[in-house]
């Protein structure tokens, strides 16, 4: 049901004091989320475009349909159908990421602000420093809400030149001084927030529980390895994929590792080092459910080698698939994990630790990844903790 909504997509509808009469569920009867800061709906580019796509799914199942618009890129779709499972599609002429990311997401706050959304779900710092201005309006308008996850701490990843770093660090700090609520997925993302700004920030992770719902298209598995270790990330020095690909040849079982290898110069030059040797399998990105949930079935050990952006997606995804979890050793990491993972800090480390895995030890592992899976990183209690800061 991409371009036929059941509810025909709602719409705005300017708040009066009437509309602000609460329903019998308790959500307002002109309550309408701009969701903004993603490529768009469907999602198939990373976490945050997951994540808007699953708060719209969770919207039509739990809470009656309540309105929401996903603000979308013009450019990164061919179908621009209104709506998408019952919420409204919004597309702005710009990209999502990148140096038009800021304008990308002023233009859908602006024109979130005009149409009479009641709240705005911000993903990411790019377009914060345009909150003041929100602000301003509302003292006249009386909305919207703001709401912003501002995702990892941003302004630290290696890939930003200085000049991208200082924008990002400030536009941190608008998204903190000018929203209504601030939103960490990691708890030590949350802690940072603190001790930085002195506000108190909202902890609410990813949901991973999708990644095991699909069904698996075992025939794109055919020319892999029968068993092997996984490795799935963006290619960017932050993940340390060399690190990966440097203990590929010790780990005792052959390496998958899917990214995208040729967004960059960084991922070029890997993807030359290192495309034939025989126990290493380079594959490009794959969006397609099925297929991933297939190369994930067959997967012996799942390697995670990001360092920076609090709770990964690719991670918790993972987790659900309950096999032994070998992870970088930081912060993020440790949380996301409970300290049950594996942790290493380097190639050997690495290697050692997928060597001296035995059966027993990886099925302990294993167990506890899904448990904690299960247990916190479901799109049900993703969903509800949102809609219960939008109508807080």
């Amino acid at each position: 049901m991409n371009g036929e909504c059941k509810r025909g997509c709602g719409g705005w509808r300017r708040l009066s004091q009437k509309s602000k009469k609460k329903k019998k569920d308790g959500i307002q009867s002109a309550f309408h989320v701009a969701i903004i800061g993603t490529v768009g709906v469907p999602g198939s580019y990373g976490g945050f475009e997951t994540l808007a796509e699953n708060l719209v799914t969770y919207a039509e199942r739990a809470e009656g349909g309540a309105g929401i618009t996903v603000y979308c890129s013009a450019p990164a779709f061919e179908d621009r159908a209104p709506c998408f499972r019952g919420a409204r599609r919004r597309f702005v002429p710009l990209r999502a990421n990148g140096a038009s990311s800021m304008v990308y997401d002023a233009w859908s706050m602006l024109d979130a602000l005009m149409r009479g959304s009641s709240h705005i779900l911000l993903l990411g710092v790019s377009g914060a420093l345009i909150l003041p201005l929100i602000r301003i309006a509302r003292k006249v308008l009386g909305r919207p809400r703001i709401v912003t996850n501002i995702d990892g701490i941003e302004w630290r990843r290696d890939k930003w030149s200085p000049l991208a770093r200082a924008v990002l660090k400030v536009s941190e700090w608008a998204a903190v001084r000018f929203s209504d609520v601030v939103v960490a997925d990691n708890k030590a993302v949350a802690e940072y927030v603190q001790a930085r700004y002195g506000v108190p920030c909202v902890t609410i992770p990813y949901g991973g529980d999708h990644a095991v719902s699909a069904t698996p298209h075992v025939e794109n598995c055919k020319e892999l390895p029968a068993r092997y270790a996984l490795a799935i990330c963006r290619i960017e020095p932050e993940n340390n994929v060399e690190m990966i690909l440097e203990a590929g040849s010790g780990l005792g079982i052959p390496l998958v590792f899917i990214g995208n290898w040729d967004r960059s110069s960084y991922g070029r030059r890997l993807k030359a080092a290192y495309a034939d040797n025989p126990d290493i399998s380079l594959l490009d990105p794959i969006y397609e459910p099925g297929v991933l949930r297939a190369i994930r079935d067959r997967a012996m050990i799942y390697l995670h080698g990001h360092s920076a952006g609090g709770t990964n997606p690719s991670l918790v995804e993972m987790m659900h698939f309950g096999i032994p979890v070998l992870a970088f050793d930081c912060a993020f990491n440790r949380h996301t994990t409970e300290d049950k993972a594996l942790f290493f800090r380097s190639a050997n480390d690495l290697a050692l630790l997928a060597r001296g895995l035995g059966a027993a030890d990886g099925n302990a592992v294993g167990r506890a990844m899904r448990e904690i899976a299960e247990r916190r990183y479901s799109w049900t209690l993703v969903g509800k903790a949102y809609f219960d800061l939008f109508r807080f």
